[in-house]
């Protein structure tokens, strides 16, 4: 019996530290694409809760801009994810495309972002925003 409570007490020791080894590290993969059709895409994107890929303008400083799409994500894997775009995007154009939150809103399930607000915000992992910068074709 004391080997077997061993044994139990192990396998839940384990358990715990396979989890904390495995845990979801954010992350955005996307590569440039065309636009032509009203969607961006990315081909995977991990979330660590669910949230949205927010599609921001950007520009060579890489700072984010205004919105112009998003897409509901998972807690977990999320393969070709497409957010339709809200405004014209044009060949050229730059677009970041990053993992948001969707906690602090009022409401669940709807995206309330808005450049700089708190509500729905952005993900960091170590102090850096989780995303990918593509160019439009």
């Amino acid at each position: 019996m004391k080997t077997f409570i061993s044994a139990i007490a192990l396998s839940i020791a384990a358990t715990g530290a396979f989890a904390a080894a495995h845990a979801v590290t954010p992350s955005v993969e996307a590569a440039n694409q065309s636009v032509a059709n009203g969607i961006v895409s990315a081909s995977m994107v991990v979330a660590a809760e669910n949230g949205w890929m927010v599609v921001h303008r950007t520009d060579a400083t890489m700072a984010p801009g205004p919105v112009v799409g998003y897409a509901p994500l998972r807690k977990g894997d999320n393969v070709d994810v497409a957010a339709i775009l809200t405004e014209e995007v044009a060949p050229g154009d730059m677009l970041m495309l990053m993992v948001h939150s969707e906690a602090g809103g009022t409401m669940t399930g709807g995206f309330e972002y808005t450049l700089g607000a708190v509500e729905d915000g952005p993900i960091r992992v170590d102090g850096n925003l989780v995303m990918a910068v593509i160019t439009a074709e």
